[in-house]
């Protein structure tokens, strides 16, 4: 089964239960196109953490003058040869061969993201509110004699502080906790978390996060929050939005 048909509630759509219960089901009823920038994501990842599958994925379109009768010809012949196989653009191409070289060239994050077994759907059941679960970690490898869990994120930026701050806006936290007690229900063993972080204009430097147990439980109570909440919700069959009343007026 495809991992995304799994029925089953993932790290992303949970947070966004913290805006409102109400806002969590119109997103998940009314999913969002794939935009050209989420496309880009999808492939520099396939590139970067499954290589061998890069090319049964992804084909680079040819440089042809489709205004030419030629150009349509051989346009119309490579289209019939895509199978299910995407396009991608060769410039899209080479940017991705760029981060990938930048991330071999850092040691830390070559270990820990080129070893290991990669894009590993996991199901589990939460035993306190009997929902099912789902996820699907980068890398699940070893490193330094220890178990990690290992996820990949792009960013604007490396600098200190920035990516901290999109571990707070982004559901980080959450994350790093759900896939750990995934990976624990589904393998019996306790994992380390860390991010390795690539920003995504040149040099496209590369930064690693190694999460201590701190970052991990404050997750986890986000985590027991928002799968409490979703279970109240779909059990009770009620999608509210904002639940308290404000008094507003002027300082």
């Amino acid at each position: 089964m495809n991992y995304d048909q799994i029925p089953a509630v993932r790290r992303s759509e949970l947070w966004l239960l913290r805006k409102s219960p109400a806002h969590y089901l119109y997103a998940v009823t009314h999913p969002s196109e794939s935009t050209p920038a989420m496309e880009f994501g999808t492939a520099a990842h396939k590139f970067i953490l499954e290589p061998e599958e890069f090319d049964k994925t992804y084909v680079t379109a040819p440089e042809v003058d489709r205004r030419t009768k030629a150009g349509k010809a051989a346009w119309a012949e490579f289209m019939e040869s895509l199978g299910n196989r995407s396009v991608i653009k060769p410039a899209d191409l080479e940017v991705i061969q760029a981060m990938d070289e930048a991330v071999k060239a850092h040691p830390t994050a070559a270990a820990l993201l080129k070893t290991g077994r990669h894009e590993v759907p996991i199901e589990w059941t939460d035993p306190e509110t009997g929902e099912p679960c789902k996820c699907r970690p980068d890398c699940l490898t070893e490193y330094g004699g220890e178990k990690y869990i290992v996820d990949y994120k792009t960013t604007n930026s490396c600098e200190d502080g920035h990516f901290e701050r999109a571990c707070r806006s982004y559901g980080y936290k959450l994350q790093a906790a759900m896939y750990t007690e995934g990976v624990f229900a589904e393998t019996l063993e306790s994992y380390k978390f860390a991010f390795v972080a690539q920003e995504k204009n040149p040099p496209y430097a590369v930064r690693v996060y190694f999460c201590d147990q701190g970052f991990i439980d404050e997750g986890r109570e986000q985590f027991r929050d928002l799968i409490e909440l979703y279970h109240l919700c779909k059990t009770a069959g009620q999608w509210p939005g904002y639940a308290n009343e404000e008094l507003i007026g002027d300082e």
